[in-house]
């Protein structure tokens, strides 16, 4: 059994994917309403990189408005000659889209993550317009300690974000508390709405009713769109494509939140011309390897070691092909 020790630095791992503490990635963006000025001509909605080099402003803790350059900002030192200092990243390439002040123009909602050198990392929702060519921050608000952001969507104007959190028995390190919150944009702020349903701790049964696709190999390497590798969980087994065949593995929760203890997969013996040999031959040793299930800005992260180490894959979901 691995110690309490070992799952946090799991869970530090993870969650300093969540901001991307190295390269970031793509993430699915959520489609949203037009977005059309006085003349009638719809401006285009605003890119991922321009979202990254925008002046936010409204993070707790941070008086200054905070310029993003390449998605990343690093404040002054808090003390003469020290090294902690703020710093705010742009969490991977979320971004989702849709009218949230009902004037028939889209906004765009980012999440930023704001850290000071410790192990902690502030979420933050920040709504984008544009007025005329330029991008303005309209509101921000703080979300909580390393969140993870399970779904996102805009609903009947509301921002919705379906999330993993702490819960009032979980430390800090190993959120174990689903919930779904969500806010309104009043003006300048946006306001969290009382909750709808009462929160339920994370499992396996988690990943029911989704598809998912890998989209990275770990945190820097894009796994290619073909062949196409799929994971599903059911009956007590992850199961999909693998490449070229079809693959099953045993798969039951650890004895800590999030924990998940993978069997040796098996697979259907197809004969493999490659790359789609090599992708599977791949994907199944790094399978069998998972320690921990978490997610990423909508997207599913399976913690796996390799070579003593930990690595992340990540995969996009997607409503089931059968």
């Amino acid at each position: 059994m691995r110690s309490i020790f070992g799952n946090c630095i799991a869970w530090v791992a993870l969650a300093c994917l969540m901001s991307g503490c190295e390269r970031p990635s793509g993430s699915p963006r959520t489609p949203g309403a037009t977005n059309e000025n006085a003349a009638g001509v719809q401006p285009a909605l605003p890119a991922v990189q321009e979202l990254k080099n925008v002046v936010y402003r409204g993070l707790e803790g941070i008086t200054t408005p905070v310029h993003l350059v390449d998605g990343r900002w690093q404040g002054e030192p808090f003390a003469p000659g020290g090294a902690s200092r703020p710093v705010v990243q742009f969490v991977r390439d979320f971004q989702l889209v849709g009218d949230l002040d009902d004037d028939g123009k889209a906004e765009s909602v980012v999440l930023l993550g704001e850290s000071s050198g410790g192990t902690g990392e502030w979420i933050h929702l920040a709504v984008v317009a544009r007025r005329s060519i330029e991008l303005v921050n309209v509101a921000t608000i703080r979300v909580g300690d390393r969140i993870q952001v399970r779904a996102a969507r805009v609903e009947a104007g509301q921002i919705v974000l379906d999330i993993l959190q702490a819960g009032p028995n979980d430390a800090m390190c190993c959120p174990g508390e689903l919930a779904t919150r969500a806010w309104e944009l009043h003006g300048t702020t946006l306001r969290e709405l009382p909750a709808a349903t009462p929160p339920r701790r994370l499992g396996l049964e988690t990943l029911l009713d989704t598809e998912w696709v890998l989209s990275w190999w770990s945190w820097t390497e894009s796994a290619p769109q073909a062949p196409e590798v799929t994971l599903r969980f059911a009956d007590r087994q992850f199961a999909g494509a693998s490449g070229c065949n079809r693959y099953f593995a045993a798969a039951s929760a650890g004895p800590m939140i999030g924990d998940v203890e993978v069997g040796n997969p098996s697979a259907t013996m197809m004969a493999c011309a490659e790359p789609a040999a090599s992708v599977e031959t791949r994907f199944l040793r790094q399978l069998q390897g998972v320690k921990k299930f978490g997610f990423v800005a909508t997207q599913l992260a399976l913690t796996y070691e390799k070579d003593g180490r930990l690595e992340t894959m990540l995969f996009s979901g997607r409503a089931p092909s059968e």
